[in-house]
């Protein structure tokens, strides 16, 4: 798209180059549209965000999953219900995410890729919070180069909120060592 913006003038050679390098050094996804806004309408941008901000499992069951854009910072509420947020195949659009939570006897469950650190911040009352090791309570994590960090501000009553990274399969560990033996 930088290209073709050059090619037919809306970008000068300076502009695309500036760009491109950008494009080249991004690590989420809202650095790439950013790049490209200005260039056509948002109808026709390549990616486009889901405008469904909040997710809410009131009395119900709510999930997300598969390939979705996860928004820089965003409501969830479970009143006596569940949210599920699979964010394994997720893209990121910051890597600071902020997440609202409010667990009302329900449950919240977050499950994170390996890279992606969690911290969970709040008010709690009699209510349970289940962190896998990676995951990080209270303080930030250490600054590390193109980690990427959601954030679960939360109140919590009478509820649970999880957060894990899914194991890796033994058996396919004891495959890959395998296969690379032979």
């Amino acid at each position: 798209m930088l290209s073709e913006a050059a090619a037919d003038g809306r970008l000068t050679l300076n502009e695309h180059a500036e760009r491109a390098e950008r494009a080249h050094a991004a690590r989420t996804l809202g650095e790439l549209t950013a790049l490209t806004t200005d260039l056509v309408a948002p109808a026709a941008q390549p990616i486009r965000l889901d405008n469904r901000l909040a997710v809410a499992g009131v009395l119900r069951r709510e999930r997300r999953d598969g390939r979705w854009v996860v928004p820089a910072s965003f409501p969830v509420t479970a009143i006596f219900g569940e949210v599920v947020l699979d964010l394994r195949a997720a893209l990121l659009q910051s890597q600071h995410t902020v997440m609202y939570a409010t667990v009302i006897g329900g449950s919240l469950e977050l499950i994170v890729p390996e890279g992606v650190a969690v911290q969970v911040s709040g008010r709690s009352v009699l209510s349970r919070q289940v962190l896998s090791r990676q995951v990080v309570r209270g303080s930030p994590p250490p600054p590390e180069a193109g980690l990427p960090v959601i954030e679960i501000r939360a109140v919590t009553v009478g509820g649970m909120i999880r957060a894990t990274t899914p194991r890796r399969s033994r058996w396919r560990t004891a495959l890959r060592r395998g296969r690379a033996a032979s």
